[in-house]
């Protein structure tokens, strides 16, 4: 048996490992086009690139880890059974019960290292990638000034140039429009030629315009300033001038690492439990936050109305009258007080409301967390029960019948997680149910697929499907009323 073990195992490692990064780079793709729009036209370094492909994979891993079990185990047991050597070792007297167990064992170790990888490098790699990818958002686009295009990269200019040499520094008719001032195109520097340059360090934009003039007709009138106010309009000829501008924005710069570090995805399942606690404490604090003010603000006004000595802003509202024996003035008083007490009352409900509400969100959002870090753990062990058996079952090796399978069960699959989750996050049904319900339909399917692979059936055929088929009363009827025409035909 440790040949037999032995062999099994050495046929499953090889086709996981591919499956494993196949599955990964699909999810990369997918990752890399979700955000194409924000990473193209940056001029972003190769090494930024690489560093959040790195990131994001992480992040893919545990999901990533089922999939490839489900296929590999498929691909595996199905060319086992192509081969025929599934029934070579069920001649020898062995179960196929004993064929699983290895490679279950294997699926159990790679479920718990998923759940290590999801709850410990995960939480790591999501901060990382989405630190990274608010960089990148938050980054300029490249710094490139076209020829006879209005350019409007830096803070409060556009410019405009003319013509441009092979060198990308000789420049011709220069238009470069001043709106610092908020004034629209009011201040206007025109030259005929000049250089543009930056600076070593890549931090400026040195200008160096010749045989050119700049007129300036913003409005002065409210200027300290006699000179300008009395003459809005201002022009100068220069035969050379320099300009510097800013790039320093264009620049990547990393932000703090701990942007996203109080988010759900971003913590372990021991932080999980702290905040989960947390947020059931201040949930509670706020469930009774009505009740006091509500209690409050009855007693306060109680002692207003019938107090002696309390009084309310400039209006005296003590009485020892009954409201019909008062004035119009003290109804009138007393009435606008209990709106205004019953505005603020309502705005204090309103706005408890909504924080109890930002509160369980975020309650369900850390519940649904934790629950994930376990349901992708489950889910390696649940296909493999799904892929070993169907793979006995079908007994098509190679990877086109498996990766069709493959791709189905994990649709089926994903599909229920997601209807969960979305179901769970509106308090609709209990977090542990929403986010279980998956494992809870695949779980029938494991049973009645490894049933019929222990006592090796043949419900995938297509001779069986066809028998099926046939055994049908509508089909019988027609092949009966086939055979009569045939028979009345011959006579």
């Amino acid at each position: 048996m440790k040949i037999i073990y032995r062999y099994i195992i050495k046929s499953f490692v090889k086709p996981f490992i591919i499956t494993f990064f196949f599955a990964l780079f699909i999810l990369l793709m997918q990752y890399l086009w979700k955000y194409v729009d924000d990473l193209v036209g940056k001029g972003l370094e190769i090494s930024i690139i690489l560093e959040l492909l790195f990131y994001a994979s992480a992040t893919f891993v545990a999901t990533a880890a089922p999939l490839a079990i489900l296929l590999s185990s498929l691909m595996t047991f199905g060319n086992l059974g192509e081969r025929y050597e599934i029934v070579a070792i069920k001649s020898a007297g062995i179960p196929i019960s004993r064929l699983f167990t290895p490679l279950l064992i294997l699926a159990i170790i790679i479920g718990c290292g998923t759940f290590l990888f999801a709850n410990y490098i995960t939480p790591k790699a999501f901060e990382k990638s989405k630190n990274l990818m608010h960089d990148i958002k938050d980054q300029k686009p490249t710094l490139a000034i076209e020829e006879g295009v209005f350019y409007d990269g830096f803070d409060n200019y556009v410019i405009r140039i003319g013509n441009k040499k092979r060198d990308n520094v000789t420049i011709e008719e220069i238009l470069i429009y001043d709106h610092s001032k908020g004034q629209g195109n009011t201040t206007i520097t025109y030259a005929k030629k000049g250089t543009m340059k930056i600076t070593d360090d890549k931090k400026y934009m040195l200008f160096r315009l010749y045989d050119g003039f700049y007129w300036d007709e913003s409005q002065n009138i409210n200027s300290r300033d006699v000179a300008k106010s009395q003459y809005p309009l201002l022009r100068a000829v220069f035969k050379e001038q320099y300009k510097r501008f800013d790039i320093s924005s264009f620049q990547f710069q990393k932000s703090e690492d701990n942007f996203y570090q109080a988010t759900n995805q971003t913590l372990s399942l021991k932080e999980l439990k702290l905040k989960i606690d947390t947020l059931k404490i201040n949930i509670q604090e706020l469930e009774d936050t009505p009740s006091k003010y509500f209690f409050g603000s009855l007693y306060f006004f109680n002692n207003v109305i019938r107090s002696d000595t309390v009084s309310f802003s400039t209006c005296d509202l003590a009485s020892d009258l009954k409201y019909e024996e008062m004035d119009f003035e003290k109804k009138k008083d007393i009435i606008n007080f209990a709106q205004m007490g019953s505005t603020n009352f309502f705005s204090t409900i309103q706005y408890s409301y909504d924080n109890l509400f930002w509160h369980m969100h975020s309650l369900w959002m850390h519940q649904i967390e934790v629950h994930r870090k376990f349901t992708l753990s489950v889910a390696c062990i649940l296909f493999f029960f799904i892929g070993a058996p169907l793979g006995s079952i079908i007994r098509k090796g190679g990877i086109a019948i498996p990766l069709v399978v493959t791709i189905l069960f994990f649709i089926f699959y994903f599909i229920i997680s997601i209807i969960g989750e979305k179901v769970s996050k509106g308090d609709l049904i209990p977090v542990y149910f929403g986010m279980w319900f998956s494992t809870f339909l695949l779980i029938p399917i494991c049973i009645f697929l490894s049933y019929k692979a222990t006592i090796d059936s043949s419900i995938f055929s297509i001779e069986e499907q066809f028998k099926w088929f046939s055994k049908l009363k509508i089909v019988r009827y027609f092949n009966s009323k086939k055979a009569n025409e045939d028979t009345s035909t011959l006579s």
